[in-house]
């Protein structure tokens, strides 16, 4: 459960870039509300997190997270570089992430 906790969490963060991401085209006041409880989410539940999982697995957990899931919506959704290195890169983010929480 603490684990589902800890994606929601990483989630949270990548809504909030998405978020960002619109604000930075929009300049709409919901982005910003958007940035702030998306944030909020996530900073709460990783926070809650901690108090089960090392503080290093959870950060780079949720890092992770954010990291691979903007890359993505990155690749689907804003047209960003699909190359193979790119990818490559993302899968070794991916497979360090899992082989954290197999670790833990």
């Amino acid at each position: 459960m603490i684990w589902f906790i800890l994606i929601c969490a990483g989630l949270f963060e990548l809504l909030s870039v998405v978020f960002m991401n619109r604000f930075t085209v929009s300049k709409a006041k919901r982005d910003i509300l958007g940035i702030i409880v998306m944030f909020s989410m996530s900073f709460a539940l990783l926070t809650y997190s901690l108090r089960y999982i090392e503080m290093s697995t959870a950060y780079a957990v949720w890092t992770g997270i954010g990291a691979v899931g903007g890359a993505l919506v990155g690749m689907l959704f804003y047209n960003e570089s699909k190359n193979i290195k790119r990818m490559l890169c993302i899968a070794l983010i991916l497979g360090a992430t899992i082989g954290l929480k197999m670790l833990s």
